[in-house]
């Protein structure tokens, strides 16, 4: 990956994106910044991605790769081959395609990601 070179100083609020998904028990807040597309993801309780973010985007599994860092909740990934992993808050994640999540427990998930945000979520 080549290195990104910042050139002005910037700064935008998640609070107020650039742009909102929002799939069923989904968020996500997309901000451009110093020329990279960052994003907030939020899922709710009972959030699977086969049963939401499918619904827009119309595919087996999810074909994005992610690479983010969780700061609330916990979320199990299994990917197609059928190898699982659990993110919690406070743990840095990269997720290759191939793969369908959901949300553990009753506490919402948020991650927050590098990779992944300029397209994932988007109606095809």
């Amino acid at each position: 990956m080549p290195a990104v070179t910042v050139k002005d100083l910037e700064s935008k609020s998640f609070n107020e994106p650039d742009e909102k998904r929002r799939p069923p028990m989904t968020q996500v807040d997309v901000v451009t910044v110093g020329g990279t597309t960052l994003g907030r993801f939020t899922f709710e309780p009972g959030w699977r991605w086969s049963e939401t973010v499918k619904t827009v985007v119309h595919t087996d599994s999810c074909q994005n790769n992610h690479l983010g860092f969780c700061t609330a909740g916990t979320l199990t990934v299994q990917l197609d081959d059928g190898t699982r992993m659990t993110i919690n808050a406070g743990d840095a994640y990269a997720i290759p395609a191939g793969h369908d999540a959901w949300v553990e427990n009753n506490e919402t998930w948020v991650g927050y990601e590098v990779m992944s945000a300029a397209e994932y979520a988007k109606p095809a």
